[in-house]
């Protein structure tokens, strides 16, 4: 599972809109210190997941579409990164070519223990537990 600057921007567009307040891309980038038109691109796949809803028109901009207490990192993460497996031959569609058998390798079933683990951990708080911890 590669943590992409992308999936910590959408965490950081997500920490942005938790107040419930409905914010214009500018006010978005100004309080996570973001680029527009990165942003752009985030809140589509954000909204395409249905994390996110937006408002059109003059008065337009984004809010959260679900709470944060229904939102792990995992979730976001999943939203803008579909793909998300540790190294590319984890993806189960496309073939490794070190694995000539219909076994897999040993580094990749350790790899893909160690991505499960992680997928477990980023699924354990919600996002509302982790802006509330001390």
């Amino acid at each position: 599972m590669l943590i992409t600057r992308e999936c910590d921007y959408a965490v950081r567009i997500v920490r942005a809109l938790a107040g419930g307040e409905k914010l214009c891309v500018n006010q978005i980038c100004e309080k996570e210190d973001l680029t527009p038109a990165f942003v752009y691109k985030i809140l589509k796949k954000l909204e395409k997941k249905e994390i996110v809803k937006s408002f059109r028109g003059s008065n337009g901009g984004y809010a959260l579409k679900k709470s944060l207490g229904e939102l792990t990192l995992l979730d976001v993460y999943l939203a803008v990164e579909p793909d998300f497996y540790m190294i590319e031959c984890m993806n189960p569609d496309k073939a490794c070519v070190h694995n000539q058998s219909d076994s897999s390798c040993k580094v990749h079933r350790e790899l893909y223990r160690i991505q499960k683990q992680l997928a477990k951990e980023l699924s354990v708080h919600s996002i509302k537990e982790i802006m509330e911890m001390d």
